[in-house]
């Protein structure tokens, strides 16, 4: 603890000492006096209690007084630096909601399955700045660069496939990942791209895209998501009603491949549920960057200043209870 002014604590001894001195000299010279042929009779007379509670109540005075000096003197707890180091990294998670999104070979979609994976990343990865992108036939930043998880992970629970115009915009959905992180402080910047498809509509050529991410220095994961061969895809009825056929899985991994390459990231290939968790553990375990932290404490007023106060104002209110009831004086 320090003192916010301690040449004020110099009125301790220059207030308190005076006064005490006076109190003593002052009490020496009021004894009364009465003569008496013998003091025998008065030998066996105790001094009663009032007698040094008048003494008493000059302390509480003199404490009260004391802890007012020490209140003006402004009690704090000191400023300190604390170092210590941490991994963080700026992040975008781009994700395609295209109505193909909803083929069941993964449970219960593929993307239920993104939504859940995601949720997790972003929840473990504390000292992230994180922003998510989702794309489909057309491109929208869904949640700016934050480090609020909770923001993040209510947003991605609420992703589904009808928030955009239907269609796969790969080379948007990443031109608009690159101006989100683009500008953040972190030296490490990743983009995680997870898609379904191949780009077949947009305005921005996948590659093109990936190349601004190069020459950025921003590192771009992709993953393909869906199994081997063929698997549940939706497709609307003539009655306009969602209905499921099995159709082949049509990635363009060549592609994908290509942008990671090109960035300095990897691609992956998620054939499943247990496969896509496993994607993000790798991705979580590849993106680590240790950053030297500085905390600050500032400094704040001792909570012994409301103690004193506190303190001070009882001492005072008891001593005038006192002097005005037990101790009253009867001229």
């Amino acid at each position: 603890m320090q003192f916010a002014h301690p040449i004020i604590l110099w009125l301790l001894p220059i207030v308190l000492i005076p006064v005490i001195i006076w109190y003593v000299l002052k009490h020496r010279n009021m004894r009364p006096a009465l003569q008496v042929s013998t003091t025998t009779p008065f030998a066996s007379i105790n001094r009663p209690f009032k007698h040094y509670l008048r003494h008493a109540l000059f302390a509480m005075r003199i404490l009260a007084l004391a802890s007012l000096i020490i209140v003006l003197a402004r009690p704090t707890t000191h400023d300190s630096w604390r170092e210590s180091t941490t991994e963080g990294t700026d992040i975008v998670i781009a994700v395609d909601i295209s109505s193909s999104m909803l083929a069941r070979d993964f449970d219960p979609d593929r993307l239920g399955a993104a939504k859940q994976v995601a949720s997790q990343f972003v929840n473990g990865r504390e000292n992230d700045n994180m922003g998510l992108v989702i794309f489909a036939g057309e491109s929208l930043t869904g949640v700016p660069m934050t480090t609020d998880r909770a923001t993040l992970t209510n947003y991605i629970e609420q992703l589904n496939f009808n928030m955009l115009e239907d269609g796969t915009a790969i080379g948007d959905g990443l031109a608009t990942a690159i101006n989100r992180i683009k500008d953040g402080q972190a030296k490490s910047k990743s983009i995680i791209l997870l898609t379904d498809g191949s780009n077949n509509t947009g305005n921005v050529a996948p590659l093109t895209a990936a190349e601004i991410a190069r020459q950025l220095g921003i590192k771009v994961y992709t993953i393909g998501i869906g199994k081997n061969g063929n698997a549940p895809m939706p497709t609307v009825d003539f009655f306009g009603r969602m209905t499921y056929t099995n159709q082949p899985v049509v990635i363009d991994e060549a592609t994908l491949r290509e942008i990671s390459a090109m960035t300095g990231g990897k691609y992956f290939r998620a054939t499943g549920n247990n496969v896509l968790k496993e994607i993000f553990d790798e991705i979580d375990t590849l993106e680590k960057t240790v950053i030297d932290v500085r905390n600050f404490s500032h400094t704040e007023d001792s909570s012994l200043t409301f103690l004193l106060i506190a303190a001070a104002l009882g001492l005072i209110a008891i001593e005038l209870l006192l002097r005005h009831t037990v101790m009253r004086s009867i001229p």
